[in-house]
């Protein structure tokens, strides 16, 4: 069975192509991809080397690979656009039939869907991040400001835990628990906060 490279390309992080990406390549069971992220593609040089990068695995696979984008930059998505590929646009398949619909330019900024567009909760995720990470293991004692508290056993996701729900803006510190703590009555022993 032949592998086809499929390349995530993007002027910032990459996580949206991923995301989308990945989301319609599981639609393609028996097949077996490699995925290659070029995160930061934010200058002419950039995109020709994301170029040579793209055209060298095709040569070398004999297939063309699969490319989903998420450049926002017109002169550099044309750059992209004829490496030899199947190039996805995933903005411009939806920023253009919007534009026309709202009847209203889009801004063409790259970094905004995972920035701070939204000041107000991209500081809400950022403070529970820092509560998540200052609390861990209970060691911050910080118990007024929370809306979850994880207990558990060591080595079961705690800490991920905290942090995914952290970016959803809910405030979770992880406590440690031993068979023995199971056993006891925490009513007695939690912060006054948490009864």
């Amino acid at each position: 069975m032949s592998r086809r490279t499929v390349f995530f390309v993007s002027d910032q992080t990459g996580v949206t192509a991923e995301t989308l990406g990945h989301s319609l390549m599981t639609q393609f069971e028996g097949l077996e991809f490699r995925p290659l992220t070029l995160p930061f593609v934010s200058s002419v040089d950039k995109a020709q080397e994301a170029v040579r990068r793209i055209n060298h695995a095709a040569e070398e696979e004999g297939l063309r690979p699969i490319v989903f984008s998420t450049l926002v930059q017109d002169e550099l998505r044309e750059i992209v656009v004829a490496a030899n590929a199947l190039f996805l646009d995933l903005f411009s398949t939806f920023v253009g039939p919007l534009e026309r619909e709202l009847d209203t330019r889009s801004t063409h900024r790259a970094g905004r869907a995972h920035g701070m567009a939204d000041l107000a909760a991209y500081t809400t995720r950022i403070n529970a991040t820092n509560f998540a990470l200052a609390n861990d293991d209970g060691s911050g004692g910080d118990y007024a400001l929370t809306d979850v508290v994880l207990v558990g056993v060591s080595r079961v996701g705690k800490t991920p835990t905290c942090l995914y729900l952290a970016l959803q803006t809910i405030r979770s510190p992880r406590t440690i628990s031993k068979p023995a703590d199971c056993r006891r009555d925490w009513s007695r022993s939690a912060p006054s906060s948490m009864r």
